[in-house]
């Protein structure tokens, strides 16, 4: 069914890259709260496409970063949104527990601490084309058909991101022009429609990509895992057409990720990440420390559902980044965290894609 069946790895990523005038199929993920201009302009500069994870942003905020961006790049790059989940069911007994257990790892929780809400979806995507970026993309769900229609009109293109074959299908038949697929090694939030099913939709992305390009018309963009040119080349044999690459760029200067954290990352393991509901409510993966593996345990009350969960663990995460401590962070981390090099983000841009382009 693939519009794209018979073509060669590399003349597939060229397509894609030209449409979307890169030099490299290489997209930085939307990292939100780790995507600052200066690492997305580095990426872009050096031919990939820079990316804004703008689920906290407002309006004025998103237009700022855009203004930077422009300033010092005529890169492509896109800007991402949550689609939000239902209003969460609040429990006051359970959240009195929870903030009971938080006291252990950092200053007392307030009982208002879980009243924490996001910024105005559809006032974001009006920001979105105000900003006329190259793409935007969506996590967690599909765009309202009014802004897929009006991105559309405006030239802007929809990356949707997908977990599963039948996410895939929902998102292609809403008029996405590409599949961001994601793997459960990704770190940082798991992007499934119905985040009930974010455990036991934990699909690799070995046996995603292909599943995917066998059953969906239009370019696939692989997450999760990729981290060198034998990733990138891996995923474009599989079928994909791009990669999109987070944790690799959290130790590049520009990113200015907290020290601390950037310090974790360095030869991690992949088994000492998991996947954890304990940071926000919602499913990520991060670096087993401590506190999320004290969260996990038999003995700890269930976390409250998204954002009230991120509300109520907000002091105990700033008082660790001010300790430097990791284990009371929030240490997002994809399984190939080792992969991530000290380097400036367009010299390892050019590294994985030279080291790709030797394999294909």
């Amino acid at each position: 069914m693939t519009t794209k069946a018979g073509m060669r790895p590399r003349d597939r990523a060229r397509s894609f890259a030209d449409r979307f005038a890169m030099k490299v199929p290489v997209l930085l993920a939307p990292m939100a709260g780790a995507c600052p201009v200066g690492l997305s302009v580095a990426v872009a500069n050096a031919g990939g496409m820079g990316a804004m994870g703008a689920l906290l942003n407002s309006p004025d905020s998103i237009r700022e970063w855009v203004s930077a961006f422009r300033a010092a790049s005529r890169g492509p790059f896109q800007l991402n949104t949550w689609l939000p989940d239902p209003a969460p069911c609040r429990d006051a007994e359970a959240e009195a527990r929870l903030r009971t257990f938080l006291a252990q790892w950092g200053p007392d929780v307030a009982a208002s601490a879980g009243d924490v809400t996001r910024p105005d979806i559809d006032e974001q995507c009006e920001a979105f084309l105000d900003a006329r970026p190259t793409a935007v993309s969506s996590i967690m769900g599909l765009f309202a058909p009014q802004f897929v229609q009006r991105f559309k009109a405006s030239g802007i293109a929809w990356f949707a991101t997908a977990t599963t074959l039948a996410e895939a299908k929902q998102a292609e038949a809403a008029g996405a022009d590409a599949i961001l697929a994601q793997g459960f090694e990704a770190g940082g939030h798991r992007g499934s429609f119905d985040e009930r099913a974010a455990e036991r939709q934990a699909v690799g992305l070995i046996a995603l990509i292909p599943r995917l390009a066998d059953h969906v018309g239009v370019p696939i963009i692989a997450a999760g895992g990729i981290g060198d040119g034998r990733g990138v080349a891996a995923a474009l044999t599989l079928g994909a057409s791009a990669v999109a690459i987070g944790t690799a760029f959290l130790r590049c200067p520009e990113a200015q990720t907290h020290r601390a954290w950037a310090d974790a990352l360095a030869d991690r393991e992949p088994e000492d990440t998991m996947p954890t509901r304990a940071l926000t409510g919602r499913l990520g993966r991060a670096i087993a420390t401590d506190f999320v593996k004290a969260a996990g345990s038999a003995a700890a009350p269930p976390p409250a559902p998204y954002p009230v969960q991120r509300g109520l663990t907000a002091r105990m995460k700033e008082a660790g980044a001010a300790a430097s401590d990791h284990h009371r962070m929030q240490v997002w981390a994809g399984q190939s965290a080792s992969m991530a090099k000290a380097i400036p983000a367009g010299e390892l841009l050019r590294e994985i894609w030279d080291h790709a382009e030797a394999l294909l």
